[in-house]
């Protein structure tokens, strides 16, 4: 087993360690006095902690310089603004850990054209009628609210146009791994919903493992020993599952707000291997767009617009067959405590 099998487990054990230890102080008379049988012990663990979340970062960086940047479709369409970006910072997200050394998050903000009533991205165009005001799009907000000091705590996920917004495969690839079972959380977009994020929900989060920091995710392989991560995606949304051929430019799920997130939004990266806890990351630039600094907006038109496949929904309704929103089957799936 690989030091970077070996070092995320000895940090899940350092944690349980140290909760039985509190735990044991509560619930049991332990002999001896407290500094001995609990404080010494849970500084002890907390130093292995420290090394072992140092190890895992080092473990997981990058050996040598960086190759060049695999260059891949954008995974969604519409207007976009990039968060924690590699553009900006090496690792993006702070640590190399997950194979997500350049990670990228982003998140939508759609614009208004003149004439159109905004939507979410990916939704297609919105045209007024023959008389009376323009209908508000099924599809969402038509702004990403803003991050509050005290109130509202939480917000529920339709209030932000990420949500449900489709995402593409970036290339041709086969899937490796599809799950989708988790729930959409609220959004942490306040400072005492963000304080529970941090101290509370999530190094628990850590202690069960990658999957429950990613959410629901899918993992392609894209080939070369390049496999490429969409994490957070919305519950009950993968139209894929894992050994399916996919095809660039075809959807494969939307957008949610699972596992370690403040919003709805995608995360996306390159590793170099199927498993975040063993892969490093791999760096990658979308064709058309390249990799967008923190804060920048992008706007990535439709496959068929920019000359390539249509998506499979367009190519649905360019057979005459009724798409999934028309048959009233659900686009977006379940949306627990959301």
């Amino acid at each position: 087993m690989s030091v970077r099998r070996v070092v995320p487990i000895a940090m899940r054990l350092s944690w349980l360690v140290l909760i039985a230890l509190a735990t044991g102080e509560f619930v049991t008379d332990l002999p001896g006095p407290g500094w001995a049988t609990t404080l010494l012990p849970a500084l002890v663990v907390l130093a292995l902690m420290v090394a072992t979340m140092s190890l895992q970062a080092r473990a997981a960086a990058p050996r040598g310089e960086p190759g060049p940047p695999v260059e891949v479709a954008p995974p969604v369409t519409g207007r976009w603004k990039a968060l924690n970006s590699p553009a900006d910072k090496v690792p993006s997200h702070g640590t190399h850990a997950y194979g997500q050394t350049y990670a990228i998050d982003i998140v939508a903000e759609p614009e208004t054209a003149e004439g159109e009533a905004p939507g979410r991205p990916g939704a297609g165009p919105v045209t007024r009628p023959a008389a009376g005001p323009v209908p508000r799009p099924e599809a969402g907000p038509a702004t990403r609210p803003a991050f509050r000091l005290f109130w509202p705590v939480f917000r529920r996920n339709r209030a932000f146009p990420a949500f449900g917004a489709p995402l593409l495969a970036v290339a041709d690839a086969t899937v490796v791994l599809a799950s989708d079972g988790q729930r959409d959380h609220l959004s942490r977009n306040s400072l005492p919903a963000l304080a529970y994020l941090m101290l509370a929900e999530a190094p628990v989060r850590s202690i069960v493992g990658a999957h429950r920091i990613i959410g629901n995710h899918v993992i392609l392989d894209l080939g070369g020993g390049t496999y490429a991560v969409y994490a957070h995606l919305r519950r009950g949304s993968l139209r894929v599952r894992a050994g399916d051929r996919v095809r660039a430019g075809q959807g494969i799920g939307r957008v949610g707000n699972s596992g370690n997130t403040t919003e709805p939004h995608l995360h996306f990266h390159l590793m170099d291997g199927p498993d975040p806890d063993a892969a490093r990351g791999v760096p990658f630039t979308w064709r058309g767009v390249g990799v967008p600094a923190d804060g920048e907006t992008f706007t990535v038109v439709e496959p068929e617009e920019r000359g390539g496949q249509p998506t499979e929904e367009q190519a649905e309704k360019q057979a005459g067959r009724p798409t999934e929103q028309q048959a009233g089957r659900p686009v977006e799936g379940r949306a627990a405590g959301s």
